[in-house]
């Protein structure tokens, strides 16, 4: 096994040098961004007539009507994530909209977060050993990894969740990768104003989890990365929205979607303040698993609800067209979001199971 490894990183480093001579591409950072268990149902039809108003999973009836609540699904998807549909829609690509026969899916079977996260982060399903939740390190090389491998990209690659799990994801004790999650707080003798802040304030707001932080503390400690450290490669895993559905609570659920839109925003907004990455930066966004479209099991997914495994995909940057909302039909998967960065980059990816790139994405 250790002997294959090594097998795949020379061959990655060689790619890189015979690739960087002929490279075509203005991407040279990526982005990326889940969301945790997002339904592609909001995210192409807004807030659900089926959920918004039931006193069962909202705290006051009509308290989400002004807000989020429009006949037409089009005003409400852009009430719902204003940033989405105002900037990404215009100059990016979105997959997943079911309605138009564009397909989006996992291709693992398992439908929750750990299966869906390596099936994202490293290019294919892997249902015989990632098959739980549990915190054990993945045994997959994700596509972090293999560019932290790389000298172009070596001490350039940084990870921020608000799971507790993801240490073990990214797999971090053979990676090397650092990877902020869950509960932990920035460290080093060089701590800014801002990250000391926000180290003391997630200390003092716990939120209602145990092994998943507020998304705010996420966010707040990648945004101070990519001034702090400019990556070439960031990962930002937000969570909540995943864990407020489990709870019931639909009224929470969008507002933390909205939230996220606007972290997204900032990040965005941030990228393209900065030299290094303005004009020259991948932003993909994704989400683990789908979940159900019924009162009760829109609370749940897994192998036992038949859309959990419903999945949506975006991206804007540099090389990718502007080709708004996808409704051709076809057949997409999370999975093919590591190549479709390797592509982006001018790279091949090493690992050949990993599934095809997304070639709509990069022109």
């Amino acid at each position: 096994m250790k002997a294959k490894f090594l097998t795949l990183l020379l061959l990655a480093s060689l790619s890189f040098g015979a690739h960087a001579q002929s490279k075509k591409t203005a991407t040279e950072n990526i982005i990326l961004v889940t969301f945790d268990g997002l339904r592609w149902q909001e995210l192409f039809k807004g807030a659900d007539s089926l959920l918004i108003d039931d006193t069962g999973l909202i705290d006051q009836a009509g308290s989400l009507l002004s807000t989020y609540w429009d006949e037409d699904p089009i005003k409400r998807r852009e009430m719902l994530f204003p940033f989405f549909w105002s900037t990404i829609a215009k100059e990016g690509q979105l997959y997943g909209n079911r309605a138009y026969g564009n397909m989006a899916d996992n291709t693992n079977k398992m439908w929750f977060s750990y299966p869906g996260y390596n099936e994202f982060l490293s290019g294919f399903a892997d249902d015989s050993r990632i098959n739980s939740n549990n915190k054990f390190y993945n045994p997959n090389v994700t596509l972090l990894e293999y560019l932290n491998q790389m000298p172009a990209f070596k001490g350039k690659v940084m990870a921020f969740a608000s799971w507790d799990v993801f240490p073990f994801i990214i797999n971090t004790e053979r990676s090397g990768i650092p990877v902020n999650a869950g509960f932990d707080i920035a460290k080093g003798t060089d701590l800014t104003d801002v990250e000391k802040t926000v180290n003391r304030l997630q200390q003092e707001i716990r939120g209602p989890w145990g092994g998943v932080r507020l998304d705010a503390f996420t966010q707040a400690y990648a945004l101070e990365a990519i001034k702090k450290y400019k990556p070439k490669v960031l990962y930002v895993a937000y969570g909540e929205t995943d864990d407020w559905a489990h709870d019931g609570k639909y009224d929470q659920y969008l507002l933390s979607a909205t939230q996220t839109d606007k972290y997204i925003q900032e990040l965005w907004n941030t990228l393209q303040a900065d030299p290094q990455y303005k004009d020259k930066t991948t932003l993909l966004i994704s989400v683990d698993h789908g979940r159900g479209i019924t009162k009760e099991s829109w609370k749940s997914h897994g192998a036992r609800v038949p859309e959990g495994g419903e999945i949506w995909l975006m991206a804007i940057g540099p090389d990718t067209p502007a080709g708004g909302e996808m409704k051709m039909k076809g057949q997409w998967s999370s999975a093919m979001v590591a190549r479709t960065v390797y592509e982006l980059l001018g790279l091949s990816y090493p690992d050949p199971k990993a599934a095809p790139a997304v070639k709509e994405m990069i022109k």
